[in-house]
């Protein structure tokens, strides 16, 4: 952990009040000089710190410039060793991710950027991703085979939808399998990728990208009437990617998500259209079982579970398609 990092987690628990250099100094075992050093390198990165002598430093207001050292400080105390990759733009932060597994980073790593270029949806759609929304990618290492490594899409929702209620007023809901929504819009796309060993055919690491819409106020018109931007209230973005990164690793680890996912799975007990391969299905959706499926009921009356990948779902008309 930089004493960057460490200096502006201070700052931010200090709630505005100073800290004085010595105690920086003392605290982190560096000279004063160090500290002034990192002050400076903070505010070139767009943080506001007030200085005065024999008081200290404050933090004034907060920047949304995306860094790893603003992600880290906010990361709780045992989750700063984190391997943070901070990008002004790239490709896709999938795509980064992936690059830094075959160049041998074995621990969990986290790309964030402030803009793709050509950021990836599911089925092989682009994400519309501009500057200033928060696009991330945390890859880890695993080993389970497909069926068990694709239900962590669905904890990728919901580690979005507990950031977003735990910094803001708003109360997001989730599209089966992984699509954030709010007021009926789609606020937040998620894809999960797995990097696989050819002779075992198990999956070694797992790669999930998320795009927060969250500084997107001009969307192309073919994406207005179906997707939103979340209001932050000046939460910066760097407490967004430590928030849902943090619960996303907690998930990981074993921390059960499921019930969390199904309280706010809005399309549980709605008449749906299940569409495979063009064929379009009319169920309803009565539950998300231990392994993430969808359990629909037929006209029938029978039942079946819809995995992952499989399909894709939308409310039928007059129910508030989305």
């Amino acid at each position: 952990m930089s004493l960057k990092s460490d200096i502006l987690s201070e700052l931010q628990k200090s709630g505005g009040a100073p800290v004085s250099g010595q105690e920086l100094s003392a605290r982190f075992g560096v000279s004063r000089s160090a500290v002034w050093k990192a002050v400076n390198a903070l505010r070139r990165d767009g943080y506001d710190i007030a200085s005065s002598t024999n008081i200290g430093y404050a933090l004034v207001a907060e920047s949304d410039a995306l860094t790893a050292e603003g992600v880290r400080a906010a990361l709780a105390e045992n989750r700063r060793a984190l391997d943070i990759e901070a990008l002004s733009e790239t490709n896709s932060t999938n795509n980064e991710a992936k690059r830094l597994i075959a160049e041998g980073r074995d621990e969990s790593v986290l790309v964030v950027s402030d803009r793709q270029t050509a950021g990836k949806g599911r089925l092989g759609r682009s994400f519309f991703s501009p500057k200033g929304s928060l696009y991330m990618s945390l890859a880890f290492r695993v080993d389970t085979d497909i069926a068990d490594a694709v239900k962590l899409t669905t904890a990728a929702a919901v580690a979005v939808a507990l950031a977003v209620e735990e910094l803001t007023p708003l109360r997001p809901q989730i599209k089966w399998v992984n699509d954030v929504y709010l007021d009926g819009k789609k606020i937040c796309g998620i894809l999960t990728e797995g990097v696989t060993d050819i002779e075992s055919g198990r999956v070694t690491h797992m790669i999930i990208g998320i795009g927060l819409n969250c500084g997107t106020e001009d969307f192309p018109p073919e994406l207005r009437d179906i997707a939103a931007n979340i209001d932050r209230g000046g939460v910066s973005r760097c407490r967004f990617a430590a928030a849902i990164a943090s619960h996303l690793l907690d998930f990981v680890e074993g921390a059960p998500f499921l019930e969390l996912y199904r309280e706010r799975c809005f399309v549980l007990g709605r008449e749906i259209n299940c569409i495979q391969n063009g064929v379009v299905t009319p169920a309803t959706a009565v539950a998300v079982d231990d392994s993430g499926a969808l359990v629909v009921r037929l006209a029938d009356g029978s039942l079946r579970a819809l995995s992952t990948g499989e399909i894709s779902i939308r409310l039928r008309q007059g129910e508030n398609e989305k």
